[in-house]
C-alpha cells in the first residue's frame, strides 16, 4: 500500500518536462528508436497512462523534445545574447563559453544522428543550423567584417564547435578556454 501511495505521488508530480528529459537520455543512449513509453514510464517510475495524460502519442513527445532542443539550445541562448545590451564581439565570446558550459555534447549529437533518419528531426536541425549560423553571421557583420567574410568565419566557428561537441561526447576533455580565445581573435581580426 505504501509503496503504491509513493508512486502515485511521484506520478502526481510528474509533468511533461520529466518525460522530455528522459526521452532525451533514452535518446542519447540509444538513438531515436529508444524513445519508447513503456521503458521511460518504467525508468520514470509510474505507470504508461502518465505519459497519455500529457502526450497524444509517442509522436507528440518526439516532436515536444525536438522543440525543446529548438528552443534551449538555440532561441533563448540568442534571446539571452541579444537582451545583455553587451557589443557584438563580447556577445559572441559569451556564445563560445555557453558552448562550453554545456561540455559533453552528446545530446548534440543524438539529435543531430536522429535527423539523419528522420525527415521531421532533420528538418528542426537545419532549420537550428541556419538560426545559429545566421545570428553568429549577423554578430560579425556588426564587427564590421564583409558578408562573405562573416559567412566563411561562421561556418568555421560552427564547424568547431560541432567538432568539439563530437570529441567531448566521445569522451574526450573539453577544449581549454585559451584555445577558443584564439579562435575568437582570429574570427573577429581584420
Amino acid at each position: 500500500m505504501k509503496k503504491a501511495r509513493v508512486r502515485r505521488k511521484a506520478a502526481d508530480r510528474l509533468g511533461p518536462e520529466s518525460w522530455v528529459r528522459a526521452g532525451f537520455d533514452a535518446l542519447v543512449r540509444g538513438g531515436a528508436e529508444a524513445v519508447r513509453v513503456e521503458p521511460l514510464a518504467v525508468e520514470l517510475g509510474v505507470t504508461k497512462g502518465s505519459f497519455y495524460w500529457h502526450f497524444v502519442d509517442r509522436g507528440d513527445l518526439l516532436r515536444q523534445m525536438l522543440a525543446r532542443w529548438e528552443a534551449g539550445g538555440t532561441h533563448q541562448i540568442i534571446e539571452r545574447l541579444r537582451g545583455s545590451g553587451v557589443p557584438a564581439r563580447e556577445q559572441l565570446s559569451l556564445l563560445m563559453a555557453i558552448c562550453q558550459e554545456h561540455g559533453n555534447g552528446s545530446l548534440e549529437g543524438a539529435v543531430r544522428a536522429w535527423g539523419v533518419t528522420s525527415p521531421e528531426a532533420g528538418e528542426v536541425v537545419a532549420r537550428v543550423d541556419r538560426t545559429r549560423e545566421g545570428f553568429v553571421e549577423g554578430l560579425l557583420r556588426e564587427m564590421g567584417l564583409s558578408a562573405g567574410s562573416a559567412r566563411h568565419r561562421t561556418r568555421a566557428l560552427y564547424l568547431a564547435l560541432l567538432g568539439e561537441f563530437a570529441r567531448t561526447a566521445s569522451g574526450a576533455e573539453p577544449t581549454s578556454p585559451g584555445v577558443w580565445q584564439e579562435l575568437l581573435t582570429l574570427l573577429t581580426s581584420e
